[in-house]
């Protein structure tokens, strides 16, 4: 919940919030440029991973400020890109299912390039993300 009258967040805490979003654009355009999906290279490669960790130890930082929405943000965009790539591996093991678990790949992917570059544009803007 972010409070009525956010405060001011530090300059290096807005910087570490750039690099996280940076990041977590990294592992994505990796997915993009390579045969991976872009939601598989954005979950499992390292630098996600990294920033993922760091959402996490440095949130309670974030608290009181309009970085804390998009500390959620961030969490929210990796856990719910986990939650559709289950769906899509639990459909591959079905042969029918095959066609919607690429479909669901690719959208999901799109939808994770979409998060970032809206958090990261709204960061620019020292905006807040939207509940």
């Amino acid at each position: 919940m972010t409070p009525a009258n956010p405060t001011a967040p530090r300059d290096s805490l807005v910087t570490l919030t750039h690099v996280i979003y940076g990041l977590h654009a990294f592992s994505a355009v990796t997915g993009l440029i390579s045969s991976a999906f872009i939601v598989t290279a954005f979950l499992t490669g390292w630098p996600s991973i990294i920033a993922v960790i760091l959402n996490y130890l440095k949130r309670d930082e974030a608290y009181g400020t309009y970085l804390q929405s998009h500390f959620r943000w961030q969490i929210r965009t990796f856990w719910f890109a986990l939650l559709w790539l289950i769906v899509m591996i639990l459909l591959i093991f079905t042969f029918i299912g095959i066609p919607f678990a690429w479909v669901i790949g690719v959208v999901t992917g799109i939808w994770v390039l979409y998060r970032i570059m809206r958090g990261w544009l709204r960061l620019a803007d020292a905006q807040p993300m939207p509940l």
